[in-house]
């Protein structure tokens, strides 16, 4: 029976009964028993056992038990919370223990011997409760995926019950669109990339979405993994199913798998990377232009620590079903760094240095910067016009290293930059000039418009084919036809390809070895962040 009264009316009520039960007949107790039952949703025997034991009820109210976990414990456990990003307590309690050390090595948490042990040996349930009052409702995203359907059957189907690999390089791949509440014109894209084994996560921005820059994005998350890439699985979107992306695969000897259309459960790994990393850092503002991208490129490179060295995740083990319930079974909560070095496929120099930048990094520190580095994100976000600039006028913000350590992190040298001189001016002139002049079959209908488009793209390479087209309509009435479309289409990959390819060592550097600035020429070897 439901209770309709609350815990301390239910208690009044028995105060009020006892004196008329004890006094009654045994028929009339009867009668007391059934109304006090009904009231209060009681058992029968537990209600008959108040009944006839109030002084001790009345004594235990009286005498409170005092609270177990003081101020020292519970200002502890906030400022762990909050150094680790507000997780939930199932993923918090099992790394509480590297997460105290951490903190008091880099002496932002001194505790007692008591408050230690307290902490240490609190439940979950209980640092639920104690956190319960911090947290908030989360925001849901829009979907931008279009399905590719060249090349579909050639690719197999994974499911996520058929995912049983044990050994890190098996990844899931999906894009996230920072579009806003609208999904037309051009805005910013992010590929998230997660191995189902270990967790360990990258994220790498775009700055529009093609099978082009999905492939620069995956040649340069090779070197950001600490461990080789053996398998990729995507959803069906056209710019992971073409011919460009199963070629690089098959050449770098890497299985590529996809899910069933319109089944985000097939790439629920990514996905749920995709909510508790890139929305909540990022966020579902709309982002566009090259300075939001180089805030995002930055942004990454300071998430990247602290996700994969400070973030603890659970591993469903098995489920199981009784009746109409399930209980899943997890595994104690882990950092992708602890999976990967538990799964031992990682050279003994390789996992020194990966346990050096954890060591020296300062998860405060991190946190902090990060934070600023979301905010300077967050001054890039514009309206939901379809196609408007980021604002420039805030500088960029840079992440350095060397802010968030306590000590110096192992060097890495890069090997040297060849200096830029008049014969590689001249050569990129011929390659411009090549590639806004290729040969065709039939009369061009762009003929005269192709250097306009080039500095378009040159200047907003996010912006969309049915964008620049409409744009063309306005200045040109009646010129164009809507089937003339694809013949800018293609043209514009073209360009974007020579465009990608122009400015891909600049962003290699930018996004994989953290230079803070396009890289100056120079004969001498230049060292790069050790964030690698």
């Amino acid at each position: 029976m439901e209770q309709s009264l609350s815990y301390q009316a239910r208690r009044a009520l028995l105060q009020q009964t006892v004196p008329q039960y004890r006094e009654a007949s045994p028929s009339h107790k009867k009668t007391l028993l059934d109304a006090f039952v009904a009231a209060t949703g009681y058992h029968r025997t537990y209600a008959r056992w108040l009944l006839n034991h109030a002084e001790e009820v009345q004594q235990t109210l009286q005498r409170p038990r005092p609270p177990q976990y003081g101020p020292e414990v519970q200002h502890a456990l906030f400022l762990v919370w909050h150094a680790a990003n507000r997780i939930c307590a199932k993923r918090l309690i099992p790394f509480l223990p590297i997460l105290i050390e951490s903190l008091e090595r880099h002496e932002h948490l001194q505790i007692s011997e008591k408050c230690r042990r307290q902490l240490l040996a609190m439940s979950a349930a209980t640092a639920d409760r104690l956190l319960a009052s911090q947290r908030k409702p989360g925001q849901r995203g829009l979907s931008t995926t279009r399905a590719g359907t060249l090349l579909k059957q050639q690719i197999p189907i994974r499911t996520f019950e058929e995912w049983k690999e044990t050994r890190p390089g098996f990844l899931e791949a999906d894009l996230v669109a920072h579009c806003g509440t609208d999904i037309e014109g051009g805005y910013l894209y992010t590929l998230t990339l997660t191995d189902v084994a270990t967790g360990w996560t990258e994220c790498l921005p775009l700055l529009y979405r093609s099978q082009e820059t999905v492939l620069a994005a995956l040649q340069q998350a090779r070197l950001l993994f600490p461990f080789p890439i053996l398998g990729i699985d995507t959803d069906s979107g056209g710019e992971f199913i073409n011919e460009a992306v199963i070629a690089y695969c098959e050449q770098a000897h890497m299985t590529f798998t996809r899910g069933r259309p319109y089944l985000k459960n097939d790439q629920c790994f990514v996905e749920q990377k995709n909510g508790a990393i890139v929305r909540q850092v990022v966020g579902y503002d709309r982002l566009v232009g090259e300075h939001a991208y180089r805030q995002l490129t930055e942004l990454y490179r300071a998430l990247r620590l602290y996700v994969n060295c400070f973030q603890p995740s659970m591993k469903l083990l098995s489920k199981q079903r009784d009746g109409k319930k399930v209980r899943y079974v997890y595994d104690p909560a882990k950092t992708p760094l602890q999976r990967l070095f538990l799964s031992g496929v990682l050279p003994a120099n390789k996992q020194q240095e990966l346990t050096g930048v954890a060591q020296a990094l300062d998860p405060i520190r991190l946190l902090r910067q990060l934070e600023q580095l979301q905010q300077a994100v967050f001054r890039c976000a514009i309206g939901c016009a379809p196609f408007v600039s980021s604002p420039l006028s805030d500088p960029l913000h840079v992440f350095s290293v060397a802010q968030c350590t306590a000590g110096s992190l192992p060097e890495v040298r890069n090997a040297p930059v060849p200096p830029a001189g008049l014969e590689t001016l001249y050569r990129e002139q011929e390659r411009r000039k090549r590639i806004l002049g290729w040969r065709r079959t039939h009369k061009d209908p762009f003929e005269g418009e192709w250097e306009q488009i080039f500095s378009w793209l040159q200047a907003n390479p996010e912006r969309s084919g049915g964008d620049i087209f409409r744009e063309l309509q306005r200045r040109s009435p009646g010129r164009y036809q809507p089937l003339q479309i694809r013949t800018l289409q293609r043209g514009m990959r073209k360009i974007r390809t020579y465009l990608l390819e122009s400015v891909e060592e600049q962003w290699q550097a930018e996004v994989i070895h953290g230079s803070s600035s396009p890289p100056v020429p120079s004969t001498e070897n230049s060292a790069r962040s050790p964030d690698h």
